[in-house]
């Protein structure tokens, strides 16, 4: 089952047990759907879309000193696959990367991305790699 049936059912889940929180939460990520050009979102273009609502729903509650999480960021992370820490990325940087065939140590974080893709954030690995 897809990213996107899953978020369906969890919709239907939500509306069953009657709690309006989750709904309303589960509804705004299937508008996002809507907004597609194809009406099958494949999951990479849902973890995309998951990740983005996160983002923003991060930027407000930092902007309103609403503290670093509420509950539409723990439904939303739900649907997210596993992100890999620091160290774990650390320790694949140190066992796959030769430094020596890049310029500077920023232009390795094209093949660590591809490598990590979703489950990796960016400004992550840039710390990491700031760090070495």
């Amino acid at each position: 089952m897809g990213l996107q049936e899953q978020i369906k059912k969890d919709l239907t889940s939500a509306m069953k047990a009657k709690d309006e929180e989750k709904k309303s939460i589960l509804r705004v990520i299937m508008g996002e759907f809507g907004r597609q050009a194809q009406k099958e979102v494949p999951d990479a273009e849902v973890v995309k879309i998951v990740k983005k609502l996160v983002k923003s729903e991060k930027e407000v509650l930092a902007q309103t000193d609403g503290g670093e999480t509420n509950r539409f960021i723990e439904v939303a992370e739900s649907y997210l696959p596993g992100m890999a820490g620091e160290a774990e990325i650390d320790a694949w940087i140190r066992a796959n990367i030769d430094f020596s065939q890049f310029k500077n140590k920023m232009q390795a974080m094209g093949p660590i991305m591809a490598h990590f893709g979703a489950s990796a954030e960016g400004n992550l690995v840039k710390k990491v790699l700031q760090g070495m």
